[in-house]
């Protein structure tokens, strides 16, 4: 789900008082209407309009106003409440709630049974939280390596997205709660996603971006969310041919689609295909008495069937897709217990994930794993170390039960065998800004549904360079610091304990404006800054910890958000300088990761390790320091490619393709997305897709492919050559078609396996290549084609380490 900030941070608080079935939900699609023994053919004839109308336009709670995520129900007809939740890595509209590590570890760890029971401790959390539909997961494919919704997806390559998401699908569902599967569909980027039209050719789109809600599909999911866009000049959500052609007539989906927050572009998009509006349009604190109403789903909705322009017979087509998920799912059975929390078990699962999902990109001199005995004295830098990363920002973020800070764990681990030293070495809050500002600013509390201007005045900057501007406030609460009319810093707490923007200032007046809104309870509002001489003072003492000890542990971090997209690949602020300064000063630098996606590293080989947990949720800091001192073996791959600079990627240099122009995006790459791009322009990645290295190794053997059934069957040996138990995920590439006058990637992933082995251990490993694999989507037939001829199969353990060669001849 997404909307802007401020009507997103309203839904964070949702009431807890509908009790849904315990059951588990079969995985299938779901009975269709009408089918024998269903109730709801009579249901839908014994609803009136209004009652109707109500089921397909998400509301506010009456008796929690500012949760806007509910449906009523219709209780006469034993039609329940409904609650909903955004979910991509935990349930956001309750706090706490277990966060577990972004889905882009989740897709590291190419783990189907391990995606399954993240799903599962997503669906146990919404149930006891009284949630009944997880909006989740997200599974749009990376295309822009600077998106800032990266980290909510898994991974830039089709195969394993739809893999993944089919199981953790499965997963939320076996407890009972609806998943969604969203945003549908080539929603990729952030900027202008509520208008910008997404030009996909019909091959692209069929290759690239729908197999994974296909397979969404196939698994079973009761919901669907299409989103903001336009695809190729028509609103995803109110275009007829992804909606109905695509998703029911040919994928036989049996759910429900709910459009993004906003997304609804007319009352006609129910005629597409839309059965549902999700989001409602204020500013403010919504009215609990005269309460905003959806805009196209609700009275306009109501007076169209009136007015005949809508066909009663479209309402409740719609409705009865609904009512037959929630009969799917046992929600019209009556009132059942809902399990308790289990916090102990999801936390166990989200560290388990952390620990599966870490890539260890580099690591010299077998660096690591650390030991308590060499180790030595620790310098652990960087905010990061001290106050956990756990989630992405936005609608995804979560605020878990409690999060270990890493400087904590690496002490305990240590034993006090060690000194650990702490300095913050990019400084975040900093300090207020006292004379500086004019009026002096005097943080004050403003009382329960403020909403308005809380400053204005100027801000004095004597020195230009890269500052930080700082904002910090209570929950419940949002504020928007506005410099100069134009540079806008929200502060929520979707955007974590504080919003820290770096920016650029030049000496002089700047203007600067704070406005806000309370919604529960009194507010306050904290401003500071970092300038110049206090990040560098920052810095200086880091560099002087690192000198002093014999490991430094630099934690580093981004801050990808739903609403905007990064500027750059670089890590924000001065965190490139103070790696590289870091490791001038101590030869042994380890590099931990706390990113939603791929950055640029300038200081890469003055480093000895560099590990990437990406945002590990809350069982972080002890997922981290298992794999750190080698508790844990890193077995996750790279699932996007990190690309060596800003210039040398799939949309660089290309502004049709990103950000678009003239309000429209063109995928004019086509099928060379990622890993397939690098390829085809013999670019070289800084980290290669599938990438990911491990403490001990593996060696492949003896390939052989084989023609079974539809597909392929490809097996070969693999050892563990080394003296430590570990996963290696083998991938399995298939070359081009040399029968096909198209273009053609030079290899595609085809399939992949996790395996763990002991030190020593040999295994014969057969992996099927599925017979979609071996097709190409033909634009003439508007169907899959096979593609015949001699095809080459690699095998390996990166998209660019393929050990194995052998061939297979694919006969029509």
């Amino acid at each position: 789900m997404t909307t802007s900030w401020r009507r997103r941070s309203t839904a964070l608080a949702l009431a807890c008082t509908v009790a849904l079935a315990a059951q588990t939900a079969p995985a299938g699609a779901g009975a269709g209407a009408g089918q024998s023994g269903s109730r709801v053919p009579e249901l839908v004839k014994r609803m009136t309009l209004a009652e109707k109308i109500s089921m397909l336009h998400w509301s506010f709670n009456p008796a929690t106003p500012a949760s806007n995520i509910y449906l009523p129900g219709v209780a006469r007809l034993g039609i329940p409440e409904l609650r909903a939740s955004d979910g991509p890595n935990g349930i956001t509209a309750v706090r706490p709630s277990i966060a577990l590590p972004a889905p882009i570890a989740l897709g590291a760890s190419f783990d189907e049974e391990l995606a399954g029971r993240y799903g599962a401790v997503l669906g146990r959390e919404a149930r006891a939280h009284n949630i009944d539909v997880a909006l989740a997961p997200m599974m749009n494919n990376i295309r822009v390596p600077t998106a800032g919704r990266n980290y909510e997806t898994f991974a830039e390559d089709p195969v394993v997205t739809a893999r993944i998401a089919a199981a953790e699908i499965r997963g939320i569902q076996s407890q009972g709660v609806i998943a969604n599967a969203k945003h549908f569909a080539a929603n990729n980027q952030e900027t202008d996603r509520m208008t910008i039209d997404a030009e996909v050719d019909e091959r692209t789109l069929r290759e690239t971006e729908l197999p994974p809600f296909e397979s969404a599909v196939r698994a079973g999911v009761g919901s669907f969310m299409c989103s903001y866009n336009k695809l190729n000049g028509t609103p995803a959500c109110a275009n007829r041919g992804l909606l109905t052609e695509i998703l029911r007539a040919q994928w036989d989906f049996r759910g429900w689609v709910m459009s993004d927050w906003l997304a609804a572009p007319s009352t006609s998009a129910i005629e597409a295909g839309l059965d549902q509006e999700l989001g409602i349009r204020f500013e403010g604190i919504p009215d609990p008495v005269n309460k905003p109403e959806a805009t196209h789903f609700a009275g306009a909705l109501r007076r169209a069937v009136e007015g005949g322009t809508i066909a009663q017979s479209t309402v409740d087509t719609s409705v009865t897709r609904i009512l037959t998920q929630l009969e799917r799912f046992g929600m019209l059975d009556g009132p059942r217990p809902r399990p308790a929390r289990d916090v102990a078990g999801g936390t166990k699962v989200a560290r388990e994930v952390a620990e599966g999902g870490s890539v260890l990109l580099r690591n010299e001199n077998a660096t690591l794993p650390l030991s308590t005995e060499t180790a030595g004295d620790i310098a652990v830098i960087g905010p990061t170390g001290r106050e956990p990363k756990v989630s992405g920002f936005g609608s995804a973020y979560v605020r878990p039960d409690s999060a270990t800070p890493p400087l904590d764990a690496i002490r305990e681990r240590m034993g006090g065998k060690g000194k650990v030293d702490y300095r913050v070495g990019e400084e975040l809050r900093g300090e207020p800004m006292g004379v500086a500002l004019s009026p002096a600013f005097t943080s004050k509390e403003y009382p329960s549904g403020f909403s308005g201007p809380m400053y204005s005045g100027t801000l004095t900057v004597t020195e230009p360079g890269l500052y930080r501007i700082a904002g910090s406030l209570t929950p419940d609460a949002v504020a928007t610091i506005t410099l100069d009319g134009t540079t806008r810093i929200e502060v929520s707490e979707v955007f974590g304990e504080v919003s820290s923007q770096p920016l650029h200032l030049t000496a002089g007046t700047h203007k600067i404006e704070v406005s806000g809104t309370t919604y529960k309870g009194a507010m306050t509002f904290s401003l500071s800054w970092v300038t110049p001489r206090k990040a560098q003072q920052s810095l200086d003492e880091a560099v002087a910890a690192a000198k002093a000890a014999k490991t430094a542990v630099v934690f580093v971090h981004d801050d990808s958000s739903e609403n905007w997209d990064r500027p750059s690949l670089a890590l924000p602020g001065r965190q490139d300088e103070l790696v590289a300064a870091v490791a001038k000063a101590n030869p042994r630098t380890v590099v931990v990761l706390n990113v939603g996606g791929a950055i640029t590293m300038p200081w890469l080989s003055s480093t000895k390790a560099v590990l990437n947990t990406w945002y590990p949720g809350q069982a972080g800091a002890e997922a981290t320091t298992r794999l750190l001192f080698g508790d844990a073996n890193p077995s996750g791959k790279l699932t996007q490619t990190f690309p060596a600079d800003d210039r040398t990627h799939p949309v660089a240099g290309h502004p049709e393709r990103f950000p678009g122009v003239g309000g429209k995006q063109v995928y004019s790459e086509g099928i060379f997305t990622g890993y397939r791009w690098y390829d085809r322009e013999k670019a070289k990645p800084l980290f290669p897709f599938g990438h990911g290295l491990s403490y001990t190794a593996f060696e492949y053997g003896t390939p052989v492919a084989k023609r079974v059934r539809d597909g392929v069957e490809v097996s070969f040996t693999l050892r563990n050559t080394g003296a430590r138990a570990g996963s290696e995920i083998a991938q399995v590439y298939l070359g081009a078609s040399p029968d096909l006058r198209l273009p053609q990637a030079e290899k595609a992933l085809a399939g992949y396996q996790k395996v763990s082995l002991r030190p020593g251990e040999q295994r014969r490993i057969t992996v099927l290549l599925p017979g979609r694999a071996l097709r190409h989507w033909d634009t003439a037939t508007h169907s899959w084609a096979l593609g015949t001829g001699t095809r080459a199969v690699w095998v390996g353990g990166s998209s660019s380490a393929l050990p194995l060669r052998t061939e297979i001849e694919i006969i029509r």
